[in-house]
């Protein structure tokens, strides 16, 4: 694939650079560095799929590189909040709360709670 694509080739190596920089112990300030000159790197190679990262980027570049200093993220939360408004959806027309909770229990915690021993 590379061979035909050297765009495609020079993309995933960016990729490659961006998750050792979140797989390095940096400090916050180390980390900023590291992420602007991926950011100056990444506008020289005219990828222009990465633009609306780049721009997502910068504009929570604060709270982003925050994971540097307790390398701690919110992905729990987010991802609990994605089963919440999947479950949300597959309950349209449900009106009985309590069976909204029943699905959202069964949903969450069914696998650890009525798995066979």
């Amino acid at each position: 694939m590379f061979g035909l694509s050297p765009k495609l080739e020079r993309a995933y190596w960016l990729r490659e650079e961006l998750s050792d920089i979140f797989d390095k112990d940096y400090t916050k300030a180390e980390a900023q560095r590291e992420l602007q000159d991926w950011c100056k790197r990444v506008e020289s190679s005219d990828i222009r799929e990465f633009d609306s990262f780049l721009t997502t980027l910068r504009n929570w570049f604060d709270e982003i590189t925050n994971y540097f200093v307790e390398r701690q993220t919110s992905g729990f939360v987010e991802g609990f909040n994605n089963r919440v408004k999947v479950l949300k959806r597959r309950c349209y027309g449900i009106f009985d709360v309590k069976r909204i909770f029943q699905r959202l229990t069964l949903d969450t915690q069914g696998y650890e709670r009525f798995q066979a021993a």
